[in-house]
């Protein structure tokens, strides 16, 4: 299984960004996808999940109504929309496979910490400043 993640720029303050996570080795509607991201001298912060069919999709609240995920199965390919981007949005975002389904974030959406993620992708770097 391979992630690659690709979409990362040098962004202002309030502009938009969609994220890709190119998938090989497994078909994308078989398995739940999380994008993650960690900022300079900060802890990973888990950020959204989407499990294999029939889909759900989870976003923590932190960010909620500014990061959608999706799926286009047809390129194997998960994205993280974001909009109304914030300077604390600064960060290498990195998508991931979960074998747990996104079930940490079922109850109450707080906290998705990653536990369950047995890939990893390399990361792509998000900058928003003016």
């Amino acid at each position: 299984v391979e992630l690659v993640e690709s979409g990362g720029d040098l962004v202002q303050p309030g502009g938009s960004l969609r994220l890709s996570c190119a998938i090989s080795g497994l078909a994308s509607e078989h398995v739940a996808i999380g994008w993650f991201r960690q900022a300079s001298g900060k802890e990973r912060e888990g950020l959204s999940c989407i499990t294999d069919v029939p889909e759900l999709k989870y976003v923590v609240q932190a960010v909620e109504g500014r990061f959608t995920i999706s799926r286009d199965t047809s390129k194997n390919t998960v994205y993280l929309e974001m909009i109304n981007l914030k300077p604390e949005d600064t960060a290498t975002y990195y998508c991931a496979k979960d074998e747990l389904n996104c079930a940490e974030l079922y109850d109450d959406g707080l906290v998705f910490t990653g536990t369950g993620v047995d890939y990893w992708g390399r990361g792509t770097q998000v900058i928003v400043s003016s």
